[in-house]
């Protein structure tokens, strides 16, 4: 960054709303961008009474919105998956046991292993579709409620 901006703005600190809970050990910054020692932030003599941030996640773990992403999530990943493996599995059995039907021409020069390959590559990009679409209407918006939750939650905990 020094290189690109120059030395006084090498020292600036991005907000990375990912990153707004800092790790242990990691400190927080002071509103001048220096590290604030561990307990000062409280002031002298105060006692913490802010939930820290691991009972926050702990908490937004077992909610019922989180369980709710989670339900939704699982609902369509694994009957997708398994039927996905299923498929393709029948592919490289009917591949390996049946090689006369896969063998038999079904247009031109085309034949049934071809077709199926190709229709592996269609099952790919639908499911990809499928996927992407399910996650856009029935979970995304709760996931992103349940973070900016979590978030807000989060800025005054104990760290």
């Amino acid at each position: 960054m020094e290189k690109e901006a120059g030395p006084v703005t090498a020292g600036a600190r991005f907000d990375d709303p990912w990153d707004d809970v800092p790790a242990p050990g990691r400190g927080e910054r002071d509103g001048a961008g220096g590290p604030v020692a561990p307990g000062a932030a409280g002031g002298p003599g105060k006692e913490r009474t802010a939930p820290s941030a691991a009972e926050i996640y702990r908490e937004v773990h077992g909610s019922a919105a989180f369980r709710e992403v989670r339900r939704r999530y699982r609902r369509f990943v694994f009957p997708a998956a398994l039927a996905f493996l299923l498929w393709y599995l029948a592919y490289v059995v009917a591949a390996t046991t049946a090689p006369g039907l896969m063998a038999r021409p079904v247009a031109g020069s085309v034949n049934v292993a071809m077709a199926a390959g190709l229709g592996q590559f269609l099952t790919t990009f639908l499911l990809t579709w499928a996927y992407a679409r399910h996650a856009r209407l029935r979970r995304d918006r709760a996931a992103l409620d349940l973070r900016w939750e979590t978030q807000e939650m989060t800025r005054g905990a104990v760290r």
